[in-house]
């Protein structure tokens, strides 16, 4: 996989993480007083996925410089 390809699959990972963390903690908003448990469970599951999400991030950046160093992983040899 060339660096382009493995940075346009981590964008893509980050994207839809980023979307699930959403999308958890507005269940958590939407359970009301009621569910302690289940709104803890959601709170956790947001939480870990926006680690993920995170350490995308560095991924991301990492694969940003380089590109932007010119060091071309999957380019064949001389």
């Amino acid at each position: 996989m060339s660096i382009h390809e493995e940075l346009r699959q981590v964008e893509e990972d980050l994207k839809r993480l980023r979307t699930e963390v959403a999308e958890l903690r507005g269940q958590v908003g939407e359970l009301g007083p009621t569910d302690p448990a289940e709104r803890s469970a959601l709170i956790n599951m947001a939480d870990e996925q926006e680690a993920l999400a995170n350490e995308l991030e560095g991924r991301r950046e990492g694969l940003l410089r380089q590109i932007g160093a010119g060091n071309h992983i999957d380019s064949p040899g001389p």
